[in-house]
């Protein structure tokens, strides 16, 4: 069976994407699955995520979250400026 993992993201970098695709319906939810499925504190996903933004391997797997995440980065640095 062949893996279909871009050689550039690890596993965390793929269980982020995931994460990051899903939709929680209540506040907090995804910061407690942030804590309890990845193991990591919040402010550490939230600069990984950052940088898989801009990451070509990234981009590859998943070009529709990316380019939402991306907008919503943008838009949200844009708008104090």
């Amino acid at each position: 069976m062949g893996e279909q993992q871009p050689a550039g993201l690890d596993d965390l970098s793929l269980q982020i994407l995931e994460l990051e695709g899903r939709r929680f319906k209540y506040q907090g939810a995804k910061e407690r699955a942030i804590r309890s499925e990845l193991g990591i504190p919040v402010t550490a996903y939230y600069q990984r995520l950052n940088v898989l933004i801009d990451d070509a391997d990234a981009w590859a797997l998943r070009p529709a979250l990316l380019r939402r995440l991306r907008d919503q980065r943008d838009g949200a640095s844009g708008a104090t400026a």
